[in-house]
């Protein structure tokens, strides 16, 4: 797992990599952009609307109300801005779906250039797989919120969950470029501790702050080198029982 971590940050210095690491930046900070702006802009208008109706049924001075529809726009702004660390699990998800085939190929072309390559994802399986991903650590974020007042129980919560979640997904779509979805699944849940442990990599990895706009490309190298490890594994295992 060590082994592939470091091919894998070693690869991400390539001039191959750089091209599609500017790629997926762009498109995570345009996404968490754009998200921040719509639930600003959600959020600016609900605290109007709440103070507009506080105001007509308590009355009161009207500069009281606007001082407070103010510090809730500004405490919004935050929250978002807050918000966008904890839920860039989610923005990896989606975004790595889209990039995940363009990094297995340059991962499989540089350290296995005489195996047969695989086969290139249908846009809406990756779609698919990185949509639900994110919703449900969207679900997992909003769940943590609660408990990241009890001694930082909330960040052990997230950490374990976008490890699992992250882990899933990436070896799922590095092994289904090999395999049928259901294979996948299956090589999954009987090699589960390692894919975890790789994706411990991935969620230590999308915890630092910048640095992990790149996690979709480190989290598809990691899990193309870890699909390719245990299969090897697989087919030792496999070959002393036939003979």
């Amino acid at each position: 797992m060590f082994e592939a971590a470091t091919k894998t940050l070693a690869q991400m210095a390539s001039p191959e990599f750089r091209r599609v690491l500017f790629k997926a930046i762009g498109f995570a900070l345009l996404m968490v952009v754009l998200a921040g702006f719509g639930l600003h802009r959600l959020l600016s208008w609900m605290a109007d609307s709440g103070a507009a109706w506080a105001e007509a049924s308590a009355g009161g001075p009207h500069a009281v109300w606007s001082i407070l529809t103010w510090i809730v726009s500004i405490a919004a702004a935050l929250g978002i801005l807050t918000g966008a660390v904890f839920l860039m699990p989610a923005v990896t998800a989606f975004v790595g779906s889209f990039f995940v085939d363009e990094v297995a190929g340059l991962v499989e072309r540089e350290h296995y250039p005489a195996e047969p390559p695989g086969t290139e994802l249908p846009l809406w399986r990756s779609l698919y797989e990185g949509t639900k991903t994110a919703l449900v650590s969207v679900a997992v974020y909003l769940c943590a919120v609660p408990f990241l007042l009890f001694a930082g129980l909330g960040l052990v919560l997230m950490f374990v969950a976008t490890a699992y979640l992250l882990g899933r997904e990436y070896f799922l779509l590095a092994a289904m470029r090999f395999r049928t979805p259901e294979e996948a699944k299956a090589m999954r849940r009987a090699n589960r501790v390692s894919v975890f442990m790789a994706g411990m990599l991935i969620a230590l990895f999308v915890m630092i702050p910048i640095v992990n706009l790149a996690t979709p490309l480190f989290a598809a190298a990691l899990m193309v080198h870890m699909h390719k490890r245990l299969s090897g594994r697989r087919v030792e295992l496999i070959e002393p029982t036939r003979a």
